[in-house]
């Protein structure tokens, strides 16, 4: 076998190991029940913030830290630890995704967080309505 088809093997065989160690990592989907089913494994968990409960963000404690409680999809609550600041807006999200893993103790902690605003185009649109 010549040098050059043993070289194409091994990066073959690196590329595959590389893609397959990547899926293994990837977070999927999920609801909090599953999430704090399995604690330690990262999700992406769907929900809306719950305004019946406070929103805590103390920037003079810690700068990159808040906390608040989400609903989920099945109407499931949970305290959540964001781990950054606050983001504009934030109260007046419609849904917000979650990306993190729950704790031992049933809270998710959360590294990443995508929001779903209201669009203005919406606002528009209702008060023409």
């Amino acid at each position: 076998m010549k040098r050059s088809h043993i070289i194409a093997i091994v990066i073959i065989a690196v590329a595959i190991g590389a893609l397959i160690g990547s899926l293994a990592d990837s977070s999927t989907y999920a609801d909090l029940e599953e999430a704090t089913a399995n604690p330690g494994k990262e999700y992406h968990v769907v929900g809306t913030l719950d305004r019946s409960q406070a929103i805590v963000y103390e920037p003079s404690l810690d700068a990159s830290l808040t906390s608040f409680t989400m609903k989920d999809l099945e109407g499931r609550t949970c305290k959540v630890h964001l781990a950054k600041a606050k983001p504009q807006d934030f109260e007046r999200s419609e849904r917000l995704v979650l990306i993190g893993k729950a704790n031992t103790s049933g809270e998710f902690e959360a590294r990443e967080m995508l929001m779903k605003c209201p669009s203005k185009y919406n606002e528009e649109h209702k008060i023409e309505g």
